[in-house]
């Protein structure tokens, strides 16, 4: 089932809140010209950018509900391969200049940029996604992606068959470090006899961890050759090979960050996403926007967590709901991880 965050909520009836959103990068596409039309939300994307079906392409869903109900000019920036901070400075200042707001980098790798670039422009309102960067015009967005990774172990541990469950992470960063903890955590805390096998494609984004399918599918067959039998990635782009090795073996993958059983590109995979842990990206990013456009912009640090419906579970697969005893535990753990008796580790 979709969750949406307090923090949309909030944002929607009463304009109080404003967001950050997530991930890192990027090239354009605009929406409309310089023509003296009010211009608001403008989003750089993270590494692997628009049509991850993941990270990104939420974060521009949040983008068109907000250009929709505003009716203003919008912007979205790709990445450029190779990249600098330096490169991500020019792009953030760039528009700002030109007036857009607010500004959003998705992704941590925009920190430092963004701390300078957000000192020379106080009067545009910055959002950074999975980095907290301090500043009187920045709202940080960050999620509690080792509740939602805790959720995703206990369906694996649920489904698996074979007792031997695969973790992919794009980058080993401390960001996807958050995801493995959780999903081992919630695998083990099921049923302990069940392996899981973590593998991190690169130790840099720029090898490509985010943004290269074909690593991500062959870290999958690895893992399905040594009987994994269901596969967890958090890996953006990358995550889309995870997938397709999950299918053509006939195992199960779970996706990431939006909910990948719903993404038209990988509809001729969906059978064998089971589900998906989600973060409300899209939630944030038009909340923040949302925000501005009334006069009530928000800074400082916002977690979502599994309390605040931040994050979750997806449910959209009908054979999620014929895994013997996969709801119900998901709900115990749920209900656990909320009323505290469940601490999620944020490292493995």
């Amino acid at each position: 089932m979709r969750r949406i965050s307090k923090l949309t909520r909030v944002a929607v009836g009463a304009a109080s809140l404003a967001l950050a959103a997530t991930a890192c990068g990027g090239t354009s596409s605009e929406n409309g010209g310089d023509d003296g039309g009010d211009k608001g939300l403008a989003l750089a994307y993270d590494i692997g950018g628009r049509g991850d079906q993941s990270f990104n392409d939420a974060a521009f869903a949040g983008l068109e509900q907000a250009k929709k109900e505003f009716g203003y000019q919008t912007q979205d920036i790709e990445p450029t391969e190779g990249e600098t901070d330096a490169d991500k400075e020019q792009r953030l200042a760039s528009l700002a200049k030109q007036g857009y707001d607010p500004v959003i980098g998705v992704g941590f790798a925009y920190g430092p940029a963004m701390k300078a670039v957000a000192a020379k422009y106080p009067d545009t309102t910055f959002g950074i996604v999975d980095s907290v960067v301090e500043g009187k015009n920045v709202a940080s967005l960050v999620f509690a992606e080792n509740e939602a990774s805790y959720l995703a172990g206990v369906a694996a541990a649920k489904a698996t068959k074979t007792k031997v469950v695969g973790f992919v992470g794009g980058v080993d960063v401390p960001l996807i470090h958050k995801f493995q903890a959780g999903y081992e955590q919630g695998v083990k805390d099921t049923d302990p006899k069940v392996k899981v096998i973590p593998q991190y494609l690169t130790q840099t984004a720029e090898e490509g961890g985010f943004s290269s399918p074909d690593k991500g599918k062959a870290a999958a067959e690895g893992q399905i050759e040594k009987k994994a039998d269901v596969v967890y990635q958090a890996a953006g782009l990358s995550g889309q090979g995870v997938i397709e090795a999950a299918a053509t073996a006939g195992v199960w993958a779970i996706g990431v960050d939006s909910d990948q059983y719903r993404q038209e590109a990988l509809a001729k995979y969906k059978d064998h996403i089971l589900t998906s842990a989600l973060k409300d990206i899209d939630g944030a990013v038009y909340a923040l926007a949302k925000s501005v456009e009334d006069g009530k912009p928000l800074s400082g640090t916002h977690t979502f967590d599994l309390k605040s419906d931040g994050v979750g579970l997806s449910e959209s697969n009908p054979k999620y709901a014929e895994v013997a005893g996969l709801k119900d535990a998901v709900a115990k753990a749920e209900a656990g991880i909320i009323d505290g008796s469940i601490k999620v580790r944020s490292e493995p």
